[in-house]
C-alpha cells in the first residue's frame, strides 16, 4: 500500500522544514510527500523542494489546494497534513494496519497540542474524545483515506471554513472512520497568538453556528472580523524645515521636502482609517508637540503618543510592545510608502487574525514598509542597521529563530530619493498634486 502525503502551505517557512522533516522515514520506504502552496511570498516552496516529492502550486484556499495535492497523487491512500503538525515516524504502518483490519475506508489519528499549557492538553483529549463520539475529525488530526473513497465523494468541499468537518460527513455516510491512538503533534500557534481561552470560545462557537446551519462564507467573514481589532500605529517624523525628508532637500528645497513629507503624513493617516480596522495612534518624533501633529489629530480622529528611545528597532518594539500584549495584534506603518493601500493593511490584519505571528510589508530598498505583529520580541529588532539593504533578510531569520510563522505582502516601493519623485507623480492618485505643492514651497 502506498501512501501519498498532502501538505497544503502558504507562507510556512517557519515550520514546514520540520514538518517535512518528520516524513523523511515515511519516504524512505517508499511513500510520496506532495507540497501544494497557495501562493506564499517567503521562502516555503524553496525550504520544500529538497524534502518533498513534488512542489506544486494551486489557488489558495485550503480545500482548493488538498484537492490538487490529491489530483497528482499516485498513492492507495491520501493522507492530508496542515503545514505546522507532524506525522508519527510510523504513521504508514499504523494506516495500513488499521484499514486492514477495520474493513474501513477512512479515518484520522489522534492530536497533541504542543504546548506546556494545560489548557491546551485539555483541548487536545477533548478533540479526541469529540471525534469519536461524533464521526468527525478535523484537519489538525491528519485526515486519511482510501483514493477510492475520495473519489466517490468528490473531494474537499470548496468551502471557506469547515471543509474537514463537511469531509468527515461525506466520508462517514461511507464507512465509519478509523479513529488512530497514535498521535500528531500540531502548533499551539493558533491559540497561543489569540489567546487560549478566547480562541477555545472562537472555535466552539464557529463549529456550533455551523452545524445550527450557518454556511462556511458567513463563518470566514466572522473569523475574518477578528482582524477588525487590529490597531494601525502610524510612526511620523514632525515635517520640520531642514530635518525632514533630508535627501530630497536637493531637488525641492527644506520647504518643498517638509511640504511633502506633511503630505505623505496625512496619505498615511487616510490609508489607515479607510482599512476600517481598530484604532489609528500616531505615533510622534521628537514628540507630539509640533501644531502639525495637533491638527491629523484633530482631522483624521487618531490618537497621538510620542516614540521613546534613540534606535529606530527600540522605538518600533516599545511601540508594538505597548499595545500588542494589551489590546491585541498592531500595525506599524511609516509613512513613505503612499503606494501602502487599506487593501495591503486589510491583508495584514486578516494574517494576524488567522494565526500569523507576524507579517511583513517588503520593500524594494531591502527594508520593510510594514511590520504587524500578535506578539512581540526585543529580539526582532535588535542590532539591526536601519535604511541598509540587509533589514529584510535579518527579520526573516529572526523570525525563523524565535519559530515564528509570518505572511508577507507584495513588495512596495518608498519615497526616499529624488528618482522616487517621478513614480509618485506618475502611479498614485493625487501625487501630482502632492509635488506641485512641495516645488512651489521650494521655489
Amino acid at each position: 500500500m502506498r501512501i501519498s502525503i498532502i501538505v497544503p502551505t502558504l507562507n510556512e517557512a517557519a515550520c514546514i522544514d520540520a514538518t517535512l522533516g518528520a516524513l523523511a522515514s515515511l519516504r524512505a520506504r517508499g511513500h510520496e510527500v506532495i507540497v501544494v502552496d497557495g501562493g506564499s511570498s517567503d521562502a516555503t516552496m524553496a525550504l520544500s523542494a529538497d524534502k518533498a516529492d513534488r512542489v506544486i502550486t494551486a489557488s489558495r484556499g485550503r480545500a482548493t489546494q488538498m484537492n490538487a495535492g490529491a489530483n497528482a497523487a499516485s498513492g492507495d491512500v491520501l493522507v492530508f497534513v496542515h503545514a505546522d503538525t507532524r506525522l508519527p515516524g510510523e504513521a504508514d504502518l499504523s494506516i495500513a494496519r488499521e484499514l486492514a483490519r477495520s474493513g474501513r475506508a477512512w479515518g484520522r489519528f489522534d492530536v497533541s497540542i504542543d504546548s506546556r499549557h494545560p489548557l491546551l492538553g485539555i483541548v487536545g483529549n477533548a478533540m479526541n474524545l469529540r471525534s469519536r463520539l461524533t464521526g468527525i475529525a478535523t484537519g489538525d488530526q491528519a485526515m486519511f483515506m482510501r483514493r477510492a473513497e475520495f473519489d466517490a465523494v468528490g473531494g474537499f468541499p470548496s468551502l471557506a471554513l469547515m471543509e474537514d468537518v463537511a469531509m468527515s460527513r461525506l466520508l462517514k455516510r461511507r464507512t465509519p472512520p478509523v479513529c488512530l491512538r497514535d498521535r500528531v503533534v500540531t502548533s499551539a500557534r493558533r491559540w497561543e497568538s489569540k489567546g487560549v481561552l478566547q480562541t477555545i470560545a472562537l472555535m466552539w462557537w464557529l463549529r456550533w453556528r455551523y452545524f445550527l446551519g450557518t454556511s462556511p462564507e458567513r463563518l470566514a467573514r466572522s473569523y475574518e472580523g477578528l482582524a477588525r481589532q487590529t490597531t494601525v500605529i502610524v510612526f511620523a517624523k514632525a515635517p520640520v524645515p531642514g530635518e525632514a525628508k533630508t535627501r530630497l532637500i536637493p531637488r525641492l528645497g527644506a520647504q518643498g521636502a517638509a511640504r511633502l513629507h506633511a503630505a505623505l503624513v496625512e496619505r498615511s493617516l487616510e490609508t489607515a482609517r479607510a482599512a476600517g480596522l481598530g484604532g489609528v495612534e500616531l505615533c510622534c518624533a521628537p514628540d507630539a508637540t509640533h501644531p502639525f501633529f495637533a491638527t491629523c489629530a484633530g482631522r483624521y480622529g487618531v490618537a497621538l503618543t510620542a516614540q521613546t528611545h534613540d534606535d529606530l528597532g527600540a522605538r518600533m518594539f516599545s511601540a508594538l510592545d505597548r499595545v500588542v500584549p494589551r489590546t491585541g495584534p498592531a500595525l506599524l506603518i511609516g509613512t513613505d510608502c503612499p503606494a501602502l493601500t487599506p487593501e495591503h493593511l486589510c491583508e495584514a490584519a486578516g494574517a494576524l487574525a488567522a494565526g500569523h505571528d507576524a507579517v511583513l510589508g517588503p520593500a524594494e530598498d531591502g527594508g520593510y514598509v510594514l511590520v504587524g505583529l500578535a506578539r512581540t520580541s526585543p529580539r526582532l529588532f535588535e542590532g539591526i542597521a536601519w535604511g541598509g539593504p540587509d533589514v529584510m533578510r535579518i527579520t526573516r531569520a529572526r523570525l525563523a529563530e524565535l519559530g515564528w510563522r509570518w505572511h508577507e505582502l507584495p513588495q512596495l516601493w518608498d519615497v526616499d530619493r529624488p528618482a522616487d519623485l517621478a513614480r509618485l507623480a506618475e502611479r498614485i492618485e493625487d501625487g501630482s498634486r502632492y509635488m506641485e505643492a512641495a516645488m512651489h514651497a521650494g521655489a
